[in-house]
């Protein structure tokens, strides 16, 4: 039973990440899995203090350009 555990731990390890930062490529603190979506997501950094705008589909991540009204 231990080693079916295990295995599956593996397997959700694989089909997610954490997302990085798009400015300076540090790890935020929001988990996602392959079937995440967000869409004009605020993703705050920590580390350098910034905030943008971006989509994850699949794990492909796009940065929204469009100006903060």
């Amino acid at each position: 039973m231990k080693a079916k555990k295990k295995d599956m731990n593996n397997e959700q390890e694989k089909t997610s990440l954490w997302l990085p930062c798009p400015k300076c490529g540090a790890r935020s603190k929001i988990k996602i899995y392959e079937d995440t979506v967000l869409l004009h997501f605020p993703l705050y950094c920590t580390k350098c203090k910034k905030e943008t705008k971006l989509g994850v589909i699949k794990f492909k991540i796009v940065v929204s350009d469009e100006p903060d009204a």
